[in-house]
Parts: structure tokens; C-alpha cells; sequence
């Protein structure tokens, strides 16, 4: 064994140690916990971003943004656990004289699945990272945690790892709750995702390591749940009556959102489709010229530059395609939707401030864009009330390609909140029913289970006949309190 593989189990053995006493606590003390997360990352202060900025080139005022988007989403699951209605408790009750047979008493709920291992993201390193929204969401449901530190920002995970020590400590919790491990090889990854007492694991990254990890969870001996959150193309269609409207307002839209922090966003809009014509040919020099005068930055860490130009060097050998580029980074690549059909490679993600416009001939080219568009988180259409009717068609093929559907607007910005889904079709992610992002990122990390007539005091408080908390549940087949 080797030590990161030793590492690495004794962390898995003692979140497993620490799971059945963590997944009983009760809500109020699994909440009081989250926030406690939450303060001991503010009490951070200045040095957390100072450190952040230092390992990632990002730029203070949105890493202190980040920070904000972290305590918050932790305190957003504190009020989730407890109110209490996430867990999805349900009670039918006997009906002893039922004909031709009795009816037992049956109570369904969701529990804890066991210890999570999460994946921290490169562009997101306190969001997506040690205290992220996978982290909060599992901890919030009642699994311990072994979390994967991304290598491109150590000292900043470091930091973070120890105020959730320092919540765990006061919150009198045991250690394996949560645990962190470094590594910059594949193989200290493989080795957690491998463990056999790991139950479920979330990761946000590229397509071919979330694959490889995926693959592997589903190889074990016993196959575990592999949320991943992987590549995403985020097409943009403009339909004619916007085009006419407001072409410069939107071409203006579209290029600040590819160049937003460096193109470094999950839902970066990579594909901008629309039917040619005069208006579309103005669109398309506005496009050009900003791109042009946009200005580069610095990526994240090396490996993700090396990639982005492997990718925009990968587009402009293909035939058909013109490209223009500043001296910087950004680069808006244009097609026909005739040539896109033909390169499988225009539908790929580029993670970085690329995008590539295509023309079509017609809404039915653009219909066929759609058609042959892979998975996505998101999708926009900007058109005007007239367009939409005349598109409906197209909607509905979108709504079979993205998580969210985005009108006249940008998808850029992913609100934490309930309605939130952030997770799409494959190769979006690995399971297109599931959110990384709001309350419901927490259904990943739980199981159901049914009670048959089980006695009162075994049952969790949410499934007794008074429900002392107040839930939300379906009893009998209504949604009562």
C-alpha cells in the first residue's frame, strides 16, 4: 500500500467510523455545525483571500464574492435540515379490514447513504472546493466527508480544511466527520473512489477525469453512486425577431459572458447559433471586433491553459472554420451549421474564453444544431414573445439537451437557491436527475428507506402520527403538515 492509498484509507475508515453516531445527530445540531463551518471560514478574514488570490490569480473582489456564496449555501442547508421537509416522509397508514387483504402500515423517509467522497473543483476554490456546496450538501444530510483537495490551490484548501476541523472540535463531533487529502496523481483519486466503505462521491472537472473516476465507481465489486459535473458546450440561439431588436445589446452580452473570469465558468457559452442574413452578418462583425479588442488573463493553473490551447489549435485545423484571436486568450471561431453537422469536434467543450458562432440557412438548421447538440447544463434562447411561439419545436428539442433553460439572458451567474438545477444531460453530468448546485443537491447523498409497522420509538420524529417538527409530508395520499 502506499501512503497515499494508506492515507487514504484511514481517512474512509474513520468517516465510516463517525458515520452511524453523525448520521443520527439531530437536525438542529447538524445545522448549528453548518454554521459554525460558516463562521470559522469568515474568521479566516483577509488571509483566506490573500492566499486564494496568491494560488489562483483570481481576483480578490470575486473571491471574496466566492467566500460570501460558501457561508451562505452552508447556512442555506441549516435552515434546510431544519425545517425538515427534504427528507420526504411519507405515512400510509393499515387499513386492517382491507379486502381481499389487510394493509400494514408503511412510513418511508430518506436517511444518510454513508461517507462521500468529493472532488474539489480548479475554478471555483471556495465554493466548489473543501467547504462547497458537495460538501455542505452531504455533511447537511448526515454523511461524514473525504474530500479530495484540487492540486492547483493546496494552501487555500489547507486553510478551509482546518475551520471545519475547528467546527468539528467545538461541535463535539468525532474527527472522521470530515477529512481532506492532498494528492496531484490520478492514482490518489482512483484509490478513494475505490475504497470500499465509501458509499457515494461528487466531482466537478473535466470530461475525462470525471469519466475515468465514474467508470471506476461503477467497476467495484459494489457499484457506488458517481455524481459528476464534466463538460458543457451552453449553446446560445438568437432567433431572427431579437436579432432585429437588439443585436448589438446581445452581442455585447454574449462576449462578456464567454470573457467572464478568463472563460473559467462551467456555463461559459461555447456555441452562438443563428440564421444568416444582413442582420446576422452585423452580429457577427460586432462579435469579431470585441473579441478582438477583448483582453486575455491568466488561467487558473497550467494544465488548464495547456488544454485550452490544445483545444482552440484542435478547432482551427478544422476545414471551414475562421477564427479570430487577440494577441491575449479569447477566440470566437465561425462556421456554417453545414460544416458544425460534420465535426463532432465543434460540439466538444473548450474550457476558456472561446465560443464559435455558427450560421445557419434556416430554423430548421438550427432545429438540427439542436438535435445533434450532447448534453449541457444550459441552454438560452434570446428572442422576442413572436419568436418563442414560432420556436417551440426548438424548445422542446432544448429541453431534452440542458439541465436549465435560459431566456433572454446569460448563463453565466448560477443562483444558489431551491429551484436551482445546475446538471444536464451526459456529458453535463453523470445523472441528469441530480443539482450540484441549491437544496436539492442534498437528494444525492440520501437513500430511502420504508418502515412497515414499526414500532413508534424506532421510527425517525418526522414519521410519527404528531409530527412534532412540523414537516411536510404526504399522509394517506395528501400533502399535509
Amino acid at each position: 500500500m502506499t501512503v497515499a492509498e494508506a492515507t487514504i484509507d484511514h481517512a474512509v475508515r474513520a468517516a465510516d467510523a463517525a458515520f452511524a453516531s453523525y448520521a443520527r445527530t439531530p437536525a438542529g445540531e447538524r445545522a448549528r455545525f453548518l454554521e459554525t463551518i460558516a463562521g470559522e471560514i469568515e474568521n479566516l478574514g483577509d488571509a483566506l483571500i490573500e492566499v486564494a488570490n496568491r494560488e489562483t490569480a483570481l481576483p480578490a473582489a470575486r473571491l471574496a464574492g466566492e467566500r460570501a456564496r460558501t457561508t451562505n449555501q452552508l447556512r442555506m442547508f441549516a435552515s434546510l435540515i431544519r425545517e425538515g421537509s427534504w427528507r420526504d416522509a411519507r405515512i400510509d397508514h393499515a387499513i386492517p379490514d382491507r379486502k381481499p387483504a389487510p394493509r400494514p402500515d408503511l412510513r418511508r423517509i430518506l436517511i444518510p447513504i454513508g461517507p462521500v467522497g468529493v472532488w474539489a473543483a480548479s475554478n471555483f476554490p471556495l465554493a466548489f472546493s473543501v467547504a462547497g456546496g458537495d460538501t455542505a450538501s452531504a455533511l447537511a444530510a448526515g454523511n461524514p466527508v473525504v474530500l479530495k483537495a484540487h492540486p492547483a490551490h493546496p494552501e487555500t484548501s489547507e486553510m478551509v480544511a482546518g475551520a471545519i476541523g475547528r467546527a468539528i472540535r467545538s461541535s463535539g463531533f468525532e474527527a472522521g466527520v470530515f477529512s481532506m487529502v492532498q494528492g496531484a496523481s490520478p492514482e490518489t483519486s482512483l484509490a478513494l473512489v475505490r475504497h470500499p466503505l465509501l458509499k457515494a462521491a461528487a466531482f466537478t472537472g473535466s470530461l475525462r477525469a470525471g469519466r475515468a473516476l465514474f467508470d471506476a465507481a461503477s467497476q467495484r465489486d459494489q457499484p457506488i453512486p458517481f455524481f459528476a459535473e464534466m463538460g458543457s458546450v451552453n449553446p446560445v440561439f438568437v432567433l431572427p425577431g431579437a436579432m432585429r431588436e437588439r443585436m448589438q445589446a446581445i452581442a455585447d452580452g454574449l462576449s462578456a459572458s464567454v470573457n467572464l473570469g478568463v472563460g473559467q465558468f462551467c456555463t461559459c457559452p461555447g456555441l452562438m447559433i443563428g440564421v444568416d442574413g444582413e442582420v446576422f452578418e452585423r452580429f457577427a462583425s460586432r462579435l469579431h471586433a470585441l473579441f478582438a479588442a477583448a483582453a486575455g488573463g491568466t488561467m487558473l493553473y497550467p494544465g488548464i491553459q495547456k488544454s485550452y490551447d490544445e483545444g482552440i489549435e484542435k478547432l482551427r485545423q478544422l476545414g471551414g472554420m475562421q477564427v479570430t484571436r487577440s494577441a491575449a486568450q479569447p477566440a470566437l471561431f465561425e462556421t456554417r451549421a453545414a460544416t458544425a453537422l460534420r465535426h463532432e469536434e465543434i460540439f466538444e467543450e473548450v474550457f476558456g474564453p472561446s465560443a464559435i458562432l455558427i450560421r445557419c440557412a434556416s430554423a430548421a438548421e438550427m432545429e438540427e444544431i439542436a438535435r445533434r447538440m450532447p448534453g449541457s447544463l444550459t441552454a438560452t434562447l434570446h428572442g422576442t414573445s413572436e419568436d418563442i411561439l414560432n420556436h417551440r419545436k426548438l424548445v422542446a428539442l432544448l429541453e431534452q439537451r440542458a439541465g436549465r433553460i435560459i431566456f433572454n439572458g446569460y448563463p453565466t451567474g448560477v443562483e444558489v437557491c431551491a429551484a436551482m438545477q445546475h446538471g444536464g444531460p451526459y456529458p453535463a453530468t453523470t445523472d441528469s436527475r441530480f443539482t450540484s448546485v441549491g437544496t436539492a443537491a442534498i437528494q444525492r447523498f440520501a437513500r430511502p428507506i420504508c418502515f412497515q409497522d414499526a414500532p413508534r420509538d424506532v421510527l425517525p420524529e418526522e414519521l410519527w402520527d404528531e409530527n412534532p417538527m412540523g414537516v411536510s409530508r404526504i399522509v394517506d395520499g395528501v400533502l399535509t403538515r
